[in-house]
């Protein structure tokens, strides 16, 4: 056991040190908009707002005026993000003053001041991600020890920390397309960390601190209102108003930090309009959601004004939560919080209104929570096609070869585990057929129920290796074969369409291990 422990701590150090590698490997490609005047892309966008938060005051940085044209990437995130960039810039200022220059640093673009951008996002990995993920690590291992619950073997958590660690669409979008969503992501890891040690002051605060990041992170706004109020409930009148105040006091104190040079009528306006964009349209580009994968059938874009859409949107985002949401007010488990966290988060992704292909990068960082032999199948499926749903994206960023190399290590990650697609189907299928429990169940002989498990997971077993071929299929065919003059897209709303039937499925899948299943995560 101890020769087990230690061997599966060197593989731990390595890899760290490997997913270390694979992030620096993917930023020395290109990345979103280079060279691409004159609006370029994200890269442009994170440079700009750097620019602007070292050279205009607080209360200029939301406002559109002469000094700020809020249609040249203006910042739409909340005030933790543009504190990150003026951090950010104050240091890019004292290495070169040209890349944040006031109007003259406008698509700035060279080797040194790549380097430094990319530098940016490793450091922020490294504080805020890195942290969260070793924080769940330590964790779990401590809570195996002492009650068997959770991952037990140290195999098992050492591919539960990995997932989140070397899952490609994170790595992809951050250090290829560029983005920090590994700060607003680390900061959720953090605290559902906290929360599930009991420490719901820091979790909620921290949970505060990620949305005042990117207001994404309202996917997980309900899930976490559910989950106290199911908790508060259950307490009595003494313990309940405590643990409320406690959660009013880390909301209340956590926003009137993060928001005080905003607290004016004018400003808070200012930045309230630019987080919430209603204006933008229902969906960005070929997004795997619902709206996107029906549009050519139905143009709802081109049927309905943007104000019904925004209610349609809520409305069925709404009641596709229900069900989660409410078996978790119920009970407040955190195993039922990280089930809800991943389905009401799943939801918002494909029915919620202006929803950006990134944005799949919040369920699937939430997937890997729920880790587990059992639900391997599903968790490594979903993870795999939310990079296939972002592949248009990131190859019209010049990122092909990275995206499918990235997918590839992925699956052979998954394979660390178990030897065969048969047996990670075979281990998904005992545990959701120990469920049945109906009479005509019971009137099956043991020889008739090995038989109809066998073909089940043979079943099983050649749809998942029939979804891994075609989810590279989709992402060559691109490659190999330009599309159709009359279509220029199509490849795209293929990939949309078919990434869109899988979260489905998961969505339903993981519906029925929350609702009806006892499966410990």
């Amino acid at each position: 056991m101890m020769k087990t422990q230690q061997k599966m701590t060197y593989l731990s150090i390595l890899h760290l040190i490997y997913s270390m590698f694979l992030r620096w490997a993917v930023s020395l490609g290109s990345y979103s908009g280079q060279g691409k005047y004159p609006m370029y892309g994200d890269y442009e966008a994170q440079r700009h707002w750097q620019e602007i938060t070292v050279n205009l005051p607080m209360d200029q940085w939301y406002k559109n005026s002469t000094v700020n044209n809020l249609l040249y990437w203006g910042l739409d995130y909340p005030p933790l993000t543009a504190y990150h960039s003026w951090i950010c810039g104050q240091v890019a200022k004292l290495i070169n003053p040209e890349w944040v220059a006031l109007f003259h640093s406008r698509g700035f673009e060279s080797d040194e001041h790549k380097f430094f951008m990319r530098a940016t996002v490793f450091v922020a990995d490294i504080l805020v991600f890195y942290t969260a993920v070793l924080l769940v690590h330590t964790f779990q291992r401590r809570q195996s020890k002492a009650s068997g619950d959770g991952p037990e073997s140290p195999q098992v958590l050492f591919s539960y920390s990995m997932f989140f660690l070397v899952y490609p669409g994170i790595i992809l979008i951050d250090y290829g397309h560029f983005q920090y969503n590994n700060v607003s992501l680390g900061l959720f890891i953090m605290s559902v960390a906290m929360l599930d040690r009991r420490q719901n002051f820091i979790g909620t605060s921290l949970f505060c601190a990620a949305l005042n990041y990117k207001q994404m992170e309202l996917y997980h706004a309900l899930p976490m209102f559910c989950y106290f109020v199911g908790k508060i409930f259950k307490l009595n009148i003494t313990q309940g108003v405590k643990t409320l105040v406690i959660l009013g006091v880390a909301v209340i104190s956590t926003f009137t930090v993060v928001w005080a040079p905003f607290l004016n009528v004018e400003s808070a306006t200012n930045v309230v309009s630019r987080v919430f964009p209603v204006g933008r349209g229902l969906y960005e580009d070929k997004v795997a959601n619902i709206w996107c994968a029906v549009s050519p059938f139905f143009k709802f874009k081109e049927i309905f004004e943007n104000s019904t859409l925004v209610k349609m949107c809520a409305v069925t985002t709404l009641l596709t939560s229900i069900p989660s949401c409410l078996h978790l007010t119920l009970k407040p488990t955190m195993r039922n919080l990280k089930l809800t966290l991943f389905n009401v988060s799943l939801c918002f992704f494909l029915f919620s209104y202006h929803v950006h292909e990134k944005s799949i990068l919040i369920p699937a960082v939430t997937a890997c929570f729920l880790y587990c032999k059992e639900l391997s199948l599903p968790v490594s499926l979903f993870l795999h096609f939310s990079v296939v749903s972002m592949s248009p994206l990131l190859f019209k960023d010049g990122l092909a070869l990275q995206t499918i190399v990235m997918c590839c290590i992925f699956i052979a990650i998954v394979r660390f585990e178990f030897s065969s697609t048969g047996e990670q189907a075979g281990s998904f299928l005992s545990t959701i057929t120990k469920t049945k429990t109906s009479k005509f169940a019971k009137k099956v002989s043991t020889k008739q129920k090995l038989a109809m498990f066998k073909l089940r997971k043979i079943i099983l077993t050649n749809l998942t290796r029939l979804a891994w071929l075609v989810s590279f299929l989709l992402m060559l065919l691109p490659l190999v074969k330009s599309p159709p003059a009359r279509f220029p897209d199509i490849f795209a709303l293929f990939t949309s369409i078919v990434s869109c039937g899988v979260f489905l499925l998961c969505s339903a899948i993981f519906h029925y291990v929350q609702l009806c299943t006892d499966i410990q995560i």
